[in-house]
């Protein structure tokens, strides 16, 4: 998940031959635009659209795009400082579920697309099954299991403070070496390139650089509105509210813990909103910088071909469509001599409208 917001869109951000344009308008419009790795893919988000673009094994790159309103936009009385936040990650997670499945079914053939067919029941129901396991298996590894290593290690008479400190170093260094574990497998080394490529993208954006794998030369993969570095918030957030409820005396008292984590999601978006704004602010370095580190893990450098489908999807959400649009489906024709160029002129463009 990407909580970052960025500025711009319009057509002249797409366009690769006047970048210094290209950015003057993005300030102007001041409209937020964000990011998400997938399963050889990226999504990218702007407060109009939401696009997918996955690379097919065949070479091609399939490109999902349909129209997104954020409920935030929908209710203006909810824009408010902290509940945001927490609207804001449970719609992230929605949307990312939703793109991480489409990533898969289409990283797998392009007779999906081809030929309109969508996961059956068996399918969907394994999916979710999957993500349903995973949801439970974090929750005892990064809350469960830290409360039962504290108590084991800070003493009945130790202060509140004290233990949920111990609490949530255990749970960083958890986080940390979890990232680090999973880094090590081939496929989410992979992942881990396309979220690279993503916060290329984004970095050539925001400087009006040219949407291409040159325009994106010379930036570093960090970026300080990660979704990384807003995991590290939260926990960094969680150790001083769960100081507030006290020392968990029974199961009643940790599960009370569980219905403060949206609050803690909307603190740490607002941290994020503040490092995005002030973060080269001397004071703010301190807390940004463990972030970034962590970023050095979950983001790895892209090679060509991963950077043209970040840059397939970041123009699909910065170029408007008709009143009328609503979905649609197409191959996005790669340049010449690129990883997909012969591949993409061997078959027809496909689109599906809705």
């Amino acid at each position: 998940m990407d909580s970052r917001e960025h500025e711009g869109t319009g057509p002249e951000a797409v366009t690769t031959s006047a970048p210094d344009i290209a950015a003057d308008t993005a300030r102007q419009m001041d409209l937020a635009v964000g990011g998400q790795a997938l399963i050889e893919g990226v999504m990218m988000r702007s407060p109009q659209y939401l696009a997918m673009a996955v690379r097919t094994p065949e070479g091609r790159i399939v490109v999902r795009k349909k129209i997104f309103k954020s409920i935030i936009r929908k209710l203006p009385f909810l824009n408010i400082p902290v509940l945001r936040g927490g609207i804001f990650l449970i719609e992230a997670m929605r949307l990312g579920i939703d793109a991480l499945m489409f990533s898969a079914d289409q990283a797998m053939s392009d007779d999906r697309v081809e030929h309109k067919e969508g996961k059956s029941w068996k399918d969907r129901l394994m999916m979710w099954g999957t993500i349903v396991f995973s949801f439970a298996l974090s929750m005892v590894v990064f809350f469960y299991l830290p409360i039962l290593l504290t108590d084991l290690i800070v003493p009945a008479d130790a202060g509140s403070l004290t233990w949920n400190i111990t609490d949530g170093v255990i749970r960083v260094v958890f986080f940390v070496l979890y990232l680090w574990g999973i880094s090590l497998m081939p496929d989410m080394r992979r992942v881990f390139e396309y979220h690279g490529s993503e916060h290329l993208g984004i970095h050539a954006f925001e400087h009006g650089r040219p949407l291409t794998p040159e325009g994106t030369r010379g930036f570093t993969t960090l970026h300080p509105r990660c979704g990384t570095s807003f995991l590290f918030f939260v926990m960094l957030i969680s150790i001083f509210v769960f100081a507030l409820l006290g020392r968990p005396e029974d199961i009643g008292d940790r599960l009370q813990r569980l219905a403060f984590v949206p609050v803690i999601g909307g603190l740490a978006y607002e941290a994020i909103k503040l490092s995005g704004k002030y973060g080269k602010a001397w004071f703010l370095q301190p807390v940004i910088f463990p972030g970034l580190m962590l970023q050095k893990i979950t983001t790895k450098r892209p090679d060509d071909s991963q950077l043209e489908v970040s840059m397939a999807s970041l123009k699909a959400v910065l170029t408007p469509e008709a009143d009328d649009f609503e979905e649609r489906i197409y191959y996005e024709l790669p340049p010449e001599g690129s990883a997909g160029a012969d591949a993409a002129a061997q078959t027809d463009p496909v689109e599906d409208s809705a």
